[in-house]
């Protein structure tokens, strides 16, 4: 009995998800209220809580998914590279085309790098993998100086996906500008930075970036499980 009161459970934080998803990408992060979200699953407004206890907890969720599917989608854009650089610039620049090309996505990733514990979650699982990506610029660092190092670099993250780009300001131009703000913080040095800024510029990441989109809409669509039973 316990065992199938979890499955519903499961079933039903997977049910919330999928409809939080459409109406986040319909609506953005902050018209769309817990109410929706029961009523978009069939769901009295009250069910929400028995399966999040809050809006943010639920962002929470999403965000765990989205940045563990953003790592592995820059890998496979990246191909097998051995340079942790790249795949940190490579990860880096597909949030700020995914934020650029969709004004929704551009309001929960602010939201995600703003609220409390979506944002805690981010120094705490970024610092370990920082930590791996420049360690060899910054030998001497601790994880504890990495963790402090990801509210700076997550900080530009945020300021950068909340300036909307226009004629002056490009694309080409907020690339350049976050890469070489984030990885002179990890000491990664000058000629360094010009190569692999050079390589992301060349990117059609814009491209992959509208495929990550179109995955996200896919998976509301289809009710794919996001939440694993157990």
């Amino acid at each position: 009995m316990a065992k199938g009161l979890q499955r519903k459970g499961i079933a039903r934080r997977n049910n919330m998800l999928h409809v939080a998803i459409g109406l986040f990408l319909e609506n953005g992060y902050e018209k769309t209220t817990t109410a929706s979200i029961a009523k978009g699953a069939g769901m009295a407004p009250s069910s929400f809580f028995a399966a999040f206890e809050s809006k943010e907890a639920l962002l929470l969720t999403l965000v765990k998914i989205m940045f563990s599917n953003q790592f592995e989608s820059a890998g496979q854009f990246g191909g097998v590279t051995e340079d942790p650089v790249l795949l940190y610039s490579i990860e880096t620049a597909l949030q700020i085309y995914i934020a650029e090309l969709s004004e929704p996505l551009r309001e929960l990733y602010v939201a995600a790098y703003s609220l409390p514990t979506t944002s805690e979650y981010i120094y705490d699982s970024m610092a370990p993998r920082l930590q791996k990506l420049f360690s060899r610029y910054l030998p001497e660092a601790e994880l504890k100086d990495f963790y402090e190092m990801d509210i700076a670099s997550a900080g530009i993250m945020r300021a950068y996906m909340a300036k909307k780009c226009d004629m002056y300001f490009t694309i080409e131009n907020k690339l350049t500008r976050f890469l070489q703000s984030s990885l002179t913080l990890y000491s990664v040095p000058k000629q360094v930075q010009s190569q692999i800024t050079d390589c992301i510029l060349n990117m059609d990441l814009r491209s992959y970036a509208e495929q990550l989109i179109q995955k996200m809409v896919q998976i509301a669509q289809a009710g794919i499980p996001l939440v694993p039973e157990e």
